[in-house]
């Protein structure tokens, strides 16, 4: 088919749409199109990957001090915590012994801070007693503040130094000696008797 030429003011000759002289510029069909789509399906290339990667470690690099400061945070309070919770107890435990004492039973049988060894009723359950407060033993202090290692993340252990029975708390995950709670048991120095000393550590968590 002959393409029919029209004239333009500026001299230019356009042909009749439709006509072969356009025949460039219709979109391709059939296997030209599936073409066209396997040239556009491609994946990253090596310098994308890598640089993915680099920007995936920068972002850890930043967000990595602010993880370990919340750990760190977490592991304070829990000391704070737990120090609390001993302090409470033991003041408990101190005032039901005086209890005791201040109302002794007539009834052998009967278990009290009067008793041989001393042991107070706290919530249904018997703590043994030292000088008037809870012993630094797993049935003393542990008992009275219901702590347990387990489900408190705690490392418990007895001893340490000083002039009296130890119970040391330390928290899990933190730096020993520098994360955690002792309790020193009550004395007697000449019928007085000298409260428990509780302590908290906190510069190793």
């Amino acid at each position: 088919m002959t393409a029919t030429k029209y004239s333009t003011p500026l001299g230019l000759s356009l042909s009749k749409p439709g006509d072969s002289a356009f025949s460039c510029l219709r979109p391709s069909t059939g296997s030209g199109r599936t073409d066209l789509g396997h040239r556009n399906q491609r994946g990253f290339t090596l310098i994308e990957l890598i640089v993915v990667m680099i920007i995936i470690g920068i972002l850890a690099a930043a967000a990595m001090p602010r993880l370990i400061d919340a750990q760190r945070d977490a592991r304070i309070a829990k000391a704070k915590a737990i120090y609390g919770l001993i302090r409470s107890a033991s003041a408990l435990g101190h005032s039901r012994c005086l209890l005791d004492l201040a109302s002794p039973t007539n009834v052998a049988t009967v278990v009290s801070c009067a008793s041989s060894p001393p042991m107070v009723n706290m919530e249904g359950t018997m703590v043994r007693i030292a000088n008037r407060y809870p012993s630094a033993t797993a049935d003393g202090i542990d008992t009275a503040a219901q702590i347990n290692a387990n489900s408190d993340g705690l490392i418990i252990s007895s001893g340490g130094s000083g002039p009296a029975n130890q119970r040391i708390f330390d928290v899990a995950g933190g730096t020993a000696p520098n994360c955690r709670i002792t309790y020193q048991e009550a004395t007697s120095n000449g019928g007085i008797v000298i409260a428990p000393v509780i302590s908290v550590t906190t510069e190793g968590c």
